[in-house]
């Protein structure tokens, strides 16, 4: 069984979001869903959780249309807060998870259970404004989860979270993973994404460019990475007498060389073996996620189309099936 995604427009007056994008997430997978900013991935999300109503193609989870079926199928995790901050955090988790049917007795007691495993069960008779930006992204994610759903929307789960809380976060959904969910991440820490996802579809001006298994996207652009290490020699001169090989990054442990799919990576170690190099480490790869991505999109993850950086600012939207309004900043 699968999530289907065939064909989907969308416009919102003469812009177009969406423009006939298509993909397969397997079920009971961690699914890679990347774009730069307005791609389409967020309008997709919403379209599925009903929020948003697509001008063509279709949604399909388990070959059912997605608007037969009931909002629990859903976990949505938006990129903005759209906590309720004078409520303290466990009324809130209470007060979600019973707009999806769930007995306030079972939420109460799995909202604790969470906040444990989290490891803050103090959290639960705070304020939501009266914690951080990261501690108030892992409420958020309570908020998706509690109610169980089949299919896990998370649009920029890991935002604001320190190396810590993305470790426990990671476990939580890779746990998700294993208890049969499917998970729909997007994300542009493209680390992450290497770390977790089986899958990914890297779509770009509301279509999809390229999807896969993670090994076929990362192999979809046919070029290799050199990974060598040499004592002494971080500016790798002799590297200009091979054609089609560049450095992408020095390094003093290790340097990465991208090779053209016509070169043999092995024309490199005889480069550096010829110029008397000490070779220390030598390793064929391939490329890594991100230099895939700006392979195929040609600019960063996290710029706009038009070559700017995100931004953040107050925006509507929905969880828990309540529409909300977003602007508040951390104070804890």
């Amino acid at each position: 069984m699968t999530l289907v995604v065939d064909g989907l427009e969308k416009r919102f007056g003469p812009v177009t979001a969406l423009a006939g994008l298509s993909l397969e997430v397997p079920e009971a997978h961690v699914f890679g869903f990347l774009g730069s900013n307005g791609a389409g991935k967020t309008t997709t999300m919403r379209i599925a959780l009903g929020v948003l109503r697509a001008d063509g193609g279709s949604i399909r989870w388990r070959g059912e249309d997605h608007r037969k079926l009931p909002r629990q199928t859903w976990g949505y995790l938006p990129e903005e807060r759209g906590l309720y901050p004078k409520m303290t955090v466990l009324d809130q988790l209470v007060f979600f998870a019973g707009l999806q049917g769930v007995p306030g007795d079972v939420a109460a007691d799995e909202a604790r259970a969470w906040l444990a495993r989290f490891r803050v069960p103090d959290f639960a008779d705070r304020r939501a404004e009266e914690l951080s930006k990261g501690n108030q992204q892992k409420v958020q994610f309570l908020a998706a989860v509690m109610h169980d759903p089949d299919v896990l929307l998370m649009d920029e789960p890991f935002t604001g979270l320190d190396p810590v809380n993305i470790v426990l976060l990671r476990e939580a959904i890779l746990e998700l993973r294993d208890r049969g969910k499917t998970v729909v991440l997007s994300t542009h820490q493209m680390e992450t994404v290497e770390a977790m996802c089986e899958s990914v579809a890297i779509v770009d001006h509301g279509r999809t460019v390229v999807a896969g298994t993670l090994r076929e996207v990362k192999r979809s652009t046919g070029r290799r990475m050199v990974l060598l290490s040499v004592v002494g020699d971080h500016r790798l001169e002799w590297l200009s007498n091979v054609p089609g090989a560049r450095l992408l990054r020095p390094g003093i442990e290790r340097a990465e060389i991208e090779v053209d799919p016509e070169v043999e990576p092995d024309a490199v170690l005889a480069a550096a073996l010829a110029a008397g190099a000490r070779v220390t480490h030598y390793e064929v790869a391939d490329p890594s996620l991100e230099q895939v991505f700006i392979e195929h999109v040609g600019h960063p993850a996290d710029f706009d189309a038009d070559g700017t950086t995100a931004h953040s600012g107050v925006s509507r939207f929905e969880i828990g099936g309540v529409e909300s309004t977003s602007d508040t900043e951390a104070v804890a």
